[in-house]
């Protein structure tokens, strides 16, 4: 559903925040053994990340990612998704057509709509901080 890149823009985004509530801030070498990626790739995403304003970069000796507490409140994962792969998700034919829509419609439109319109509001509603603090409490892992 979402391009590589995005699900680890994601777990990068739910690690700095997991850390940065405690203060913390993190190396590319945390997020890398953190969420399992390659060390290369996860500099790229979290630059990425960086340049969309969602995360901080600090140099220097103490330096490392962080997220503002206040960036972390309102931070969505619809943040995330939009900066990595756009707003297609929120738009896209269910079965790839280019002119799939109300008024000509493939035949799993409607119910996919329906799908689309669940996940576009689930994604828009859920903050990284609350994601970040189900990680501090063990309710759910960036890794198996």
């Amino acid at each position: 559903m979402f391009s590589k890149a995005c699900e680890y823009g994601i777990k990068s985004a739910i690690y700095v925040a997991e850390q940065s509530i405690d203060g913390r801030r993190v190396s590319i070498k945390d997020v890398t053994k953190a969420i399992n990626s390659p060390e290369a790739y996860t500099s790229k995403i979290l630059q990425q990340l960086k340049n969309n304003g969602l995360i901080n970069s600090d140099r220097g000796p103490g330096g490392g990612f962080s997220i503002d507490p206040k960036t972390m409140e309102k931070m969505t994962l619809s943040d995330i998704v939009t900066a990595f792969d756009g707003d297609s998700i929120y738009r896209g034919c269910g079965l790839g057509f280019k002119k799939c829509n109300a008024a000509k419609p493939c035949p799993v439109h409607h119910e996919f709509a329906k799908i689309r319109d669940q996940l576009a509001k689930m994604l828009s509603e859920t903050t990284i901080k609350s994601l970040a603090l189900q990680l501090q409490d063990g309710l759910s892992f960036l890794k198996t």
